[in-house]
């Protein structure tokens, strides 16, 4: 009887060498579609995003942004542009470079640029005017003698630029020696500033940031120097803000 082989035991894995994973050619999955968007939803997302980006929107662009089919996208953008031409509407939204912007329609131009015209200028303040209104936004009312003693300046051409303005407003007189004008804000300045009222206002290094990023860099640089009357009080500025009474 001829002996018979032992069957070979299967080969142990060594545990010191590390497997590697095999290389794959299928492409990562596409992202999954989101079909739960309502229509009316939908309408006003793809509505909303055309409106607020500088450059042409393709209809592609959209619908990965918003992981919709591109037919879908493609029958929104035909809805809004059938909407924005009919007469009554003053924007229109047509297919520029290869993607959708929003513009005023041609035939509004001259009325546009007429209003356009007549629109007051933006707000402009130097950084010692910026810095004396904060002042008085946050203890108000202050006076003159209050502010200076904080900055280190005098400044009443300071003051009569945001009297100018009406920014500020006088609000009476303190009861102490020399009874010195009392200031305050206006309604202009919770308009100018966009606040419902004073219990909206930022903090006070928020306030100043928001209006040192009013002034563009030209502004700072094309701005002459100041005036010696918002560094200083020379005797002519004093005929310009109303006169303090002096008491003995």
């Amino acid at each position: 009887m001829e002996p018979t082989e032992a069957p070979s035991a299967a080969p142990v894995a060594d545990p010191t060498q590390t497997e590697l994973p095999l290389p794959s050619d299928a492409a990562a999955p596409a992202p999954e579609l989101d079909t739960e968007i309502d229509p009316a939803q939908l309408k006003a997302i793809v509505e909303a995003v055309i409106y607020i980006t500088d450059e042409p929107l393709s209809a592609d662009q959209i619908a990965t942004a918003l992981r919709q089919p591109a037919a879908r996208i493609g029958e929104v953008l035909a809805e809004l542009t059938a909407e924005y031409n009919r007469p009554d509407r003053g924007l229109t939204l047509r297919e520029v470079a290869g993607g959708y912007k929003m513009s005023t329609k041609p035939e509004h131009h001259e009325a546009v640029r007429a209003f356009v015209k007549n629109l007051k200028p933006a707000l402009k303040l130097s950084l010692p005017a910026l810095e004396t209104l904060a002042l008085i936004a946050y203890k108000q009312p202050i006076t003159a003698p209050e502010i200076m003693e904080v900055r280190g300046v005098q400044g009443a051409g300071v003051l009569k630029t945001l009297l100018d303005r009406k920014l500020i407003a006088t609000a009476g007189r303190k009861t102490v020696l020399g009874k010195p004008i009392l200031y305050k804000t206006t309604k202009e300045f919770l308009v100018q500033f966009g606040l419902k009222d004073l219990s909206e206002l930022p903090s006070l290094k928020e306030f100043e940031e928001l209006g040192r990023l009013s002034m563009t860099d030209s502004d700072l640089i094309a701005a002459p120097p100041e005036s010696a009357s918002e560094t200083t009080e020379p005797a002519a500025a004093e005929d310009t803000l109303p006169v303090e009474e002096t008491t003995e």
